[in-house]
Order: structure tokens, then C-alpha cells, then sequence
């Protein structure tokens, strides 16, 4: 196999080499980069591809339940370590037919990993060592690709951190810029920040990895970079017809979902209003910021929205924390409650914050306080007795919610 070898060396398309191998294996091929997002990808008959294989070219990426069985399997760790092709035995219940696997290195990083679906005949010791050589090809060639990758993305991130920090004085200077660089600016765009100044490293190498991930499913108009201690993510769409606003609530919950509430209670975000001129990518991005101040000077993001657009009354509390302590003001039902509350280690105070978050609604409060509705109207009527609180009072009640969220703060 010393020709094909030379023909592999002598060609710099990953595209074409994993077409060349695979038909002259005459076996599928999957190539993937060292995060297991799809490079490239053939077969020599097309239905030859097993379920594993089809899940992972139609979703971009290796499906997450078959990289936890990886992980599970110890065949993560074999990837990280074995340096020469091993077999993976067949895993029915992902859809995994048997396959031979190579780390694709250079100068010793794992760039990538080459996976080869043994279909009716295994793959003969020279077929192996082949797959071996041509394995340290691809990882200089995925190399080189990143490198280029990274060169453009560092001149994306220039791009949009310079629009967020006002260096550009007309929309024409931001479009020649994006022309240069060949990229293709949203139509409709939010800007999205999230405040990790108080996460460990860890968290925020996790919370970066995790963005750049769900974008690459999403589209190629949505961009994510580091700002300091904020992650900023401009999620934009091609149509007027698409909110970026949903888009941007559909990547919080999965933010949301993929880490438990301890590890993100130290992670603030603020989403601006949407707009389609790009010199407002600063107004999203100052109205991002201005939701994270308020999640910030209560040090918490239990109540407070996320979308810059629902900030309503929080808005104000900066002032209203100031004139407070001008004034020495301090609502006296508030402190009878956090008294008792000391006393008898009930939850008066906070069983009061969120019946008013929840708009003095009953069932609402029970259900997120997981509490009976006798106990909720109990806890009310202890409220009642113990302070001058009105609940026909709306000024009261906003005023009640507004204190609230500034004791939160002390």
C-alpha cells in the first residue's frame, strides 16, 4: 500500500483523503475532531452507514448518548491513551457495528480520531498499519485547519467586540469589515452576556465549550467571545421572521439544563432587546449589561428576568438602593418578619417574596415553594398578624418586592 500512501501524502483535502481510504477499505469512514464534531465522512456503499454513524453525520457531532456509553465503556480513555488503531466491539443498543479507531495526532496532540466500520471482512494488519501512517497526515491537516479556523475567529471576535465598544461610526465600516473577512452578518441580532467573575476556571472553560458547541448545531450567523470576565454571544438570525429573543431563551435553558443549579448560581445572564441595525449591537449589548448590575446588586437571579426587555421596576433599583441609604430607610414589616423568622426558623420572609413574584396567586406560590396550600395560607395569615401588610394594596406590594429584593443584597 506504499502508492496509496504516497497519493495520501501528496493531497491536502481531508474531504478527498477520507474518500480515497474509504473506498479503497471498502468500508464507511467517520472522521471526527478531538471535541468529536464531524469533519468528514464516506462510504463505500452509502446504506453500509450503521445508526451510530447516521446519528452522528445528521446531528454534526458524536450523539450524546453514545459518548457517555464511550465514556462509560472506557473507550474515551483507550482514545486519549492507545496510540495505534484498536477495535471497538459492537454496542447494540447504540446502533455501534464493530469499527477500528486511530487517534489523528501531530506532534503528539490528538487533533481528531478516524473511525472505520468494519463491514463483513476486518481490516488486515496492513490495512491497520496504513490507516496508522495515514492517521498522522490527517492530524497535520486538522492542525493547519484549526489554525486557520482560529486566525478568523480572532478576527470575528475583533470585529463584534469592536461593535459592542462603539469603534465603529457607520454601518457601512461594520459590513467592509465582515466583506474582509468573509462572514455573513445576521439580519436580526440580540446580544447575549453571561458574568462568570465569580466561577472557577473550570466552569468557564465548561460554559464556553458548551456555547461554541450548541452554536455550530444552530447556524454560522451566532458568535460567541471572551470580554473580560463576560462571555458575549451574539445570536443573530438570517430571517426578520425568527426571534433572536427565543433563540437566545432556548440557549439559557440549555445552559440551564446541562449544568445543576449549585454550579450556575454564581453565572449571571442578560439578554438585550433584538434588534436589525447593526450599530445597536452596543444598545443589545449595554442592555445585557444593565440586566446583570440588577442580578448583581441583589447577588442573585432568582426573581430577576433575564431579558433586558422584562426588567420592568428592577430597573430602578440601583436608584432606589441609593436614596434608600441617603434617607436610612428601612421597611419595618420587613424587619418583623426577618425577626420571627430568626426566632422560629420559618420562612415567613421568603414565603412573602415569592407570593408577590408570583403576583399573589395561590397555587402558583405552592407549587415553587413544593409546600400544601393550607400551609401557604397559614404562613399568610401569619404575615397579616404580625404586620400592617396589605395585599388589596398595590402600591404596597410593589413597594413589599422592590425591598425585598434589595435586602438580598446586605
Amino acid at each position: 500500500m506504499n502508492e496509496l500512501l504516497e497519493q495520501v501524502y501528496s493531497m491536502s483535502n481531508i474531504d478527498e483523503i477520507i474518500d480515497l481510504v474509504s473506498n479503497e477499505l471498502k468500508k464507511p469512514i467517520v472522521l471526527e475532531s478531538d471535541h468529536f464534531f464531524l469533519l468528514a465522512y464516506n462510504s463505500y456503499y452509502i446504506n453500509q452507514f450503521d445508526v451510530a454513524n447516521q446519528q452522528t453525520i445528521f446531528s454534526k457531532k458524536c450523539p450524546l448518548e453514545i459518548f457517555e456509553k464511550f465514556v462509560e465503556t472506557g473507550i474515551i480513555d483507550q482514545l486519549k491513551t492507545n496510540p495505534v488503531p484498536f477495535r471497538v466491539k459492537q454496542i447494540k443498543e447504540i446502533g455501534l457495528n464493530q469499527r477500528v479507531v486511530v487517534s489523528a495526532k501531530h506532534k503528539d496532540n490528538i487533533m481528531g480520531y478516524i473511525w472505520v466500520q468494519e463491514i463483513e471482512n476486518v481490516l488486515t494488519d496492513e490495512e491497520l498499519a496504513f490507516l496508522f501512517d495515514v492517521s498522522f497526515h490527517l492530524g497535520k491537516l486538522i492542525d493547519k485547519m484549526n489554525q486557520l479556523k482560529h486566525q478568523k475567529e480572532e478576527k470575528i471576535e475583533q470585529l463584534f467586540r469592536g461593535a459592542i465598544h462603539n469603534h465603529y461610526k457607520t454601518e457601512k465600516e461594520i459590513k467592509w469589515e465582515a466583506e474582509n473577512i468573509n462572514i455573513v452578518l445576521p439580519s436580526v441580532f440580540s446580544v447575549l452576556v453571561l458574568n462568570a467573575v465569580y466561577a472557577e476556571k473550570d466552569l468557564i472553560e465548561e460554559l464556553k465549550e458548551t456555547i461554541s458547541s450548541y452554536l455550530n448545531l444552530k447556524d454560522k450567523v451566532s458568535h460567541a467571545f471572551v470580554d473580560q470576565s463576560n462571555i458575549v454571544i451574539i445570536l443573530g438570525c438570517f430571517s426578520k421572521k425568527i426571534s433572536t429573543s427565543s433563540a437566545a431563551m432556548d440557549l439559557v435553558e440549555n445552559l440551564l439544563t446541562h449544568f445543576n443549579t449549585k454550579r450556575f448560581s454564581d453565572i449571571f445572564i442578560g439578554i438585550g432587546n433584538e434588534y436589525e441595525h447593526l450599530l445597536s449591537l452596543r444598545q443589545s449589548y449595554l442592555e445585557a449589561l444593565e440586566v446583570l448590575k440588577v442580578a448583581e446588586l441583589v447577588d442573585s437571579q432568582e426573581n430577576v428576568p433575564y431579558e433586558y426587555s422584562k426588567l420592568g421596576v428592577f430597573r430602578y433599583l440601583n436608584v432606589i438602593d441609593q436614596k434608600n441609604k441617603q434617607t436610612q430607610y428601612i421597611n419595618s414589616n420587613l424587619r418583623i418578619l426577618i425577626e420571627k423568622d430568626k426566632e422560629n426558623q420559618s420562612e415567613l420572609l421568603k414565603t412573602l417574596e415569592i407570593y408577590l413574584f408570583n403576583n399573589c396567586k395561590l397555587k402558583s406560590t405552592a407549587e415553587q415553594m413544593f409546600i400544601h396550600l393550607n400551609t401557604l395560607n397559614y404562613r399568610l395569615k401569619q404575615i397579616t398578624e404580625l404586620t400592617t401588610i396589605d395585599f388589596g394594596d398595590f402600591n404596597m406590594k410593589c413597594q413589599l418586592f422592590i425591598d425585598i429584593m434589595l435586602l438580598k443584597k446586605s
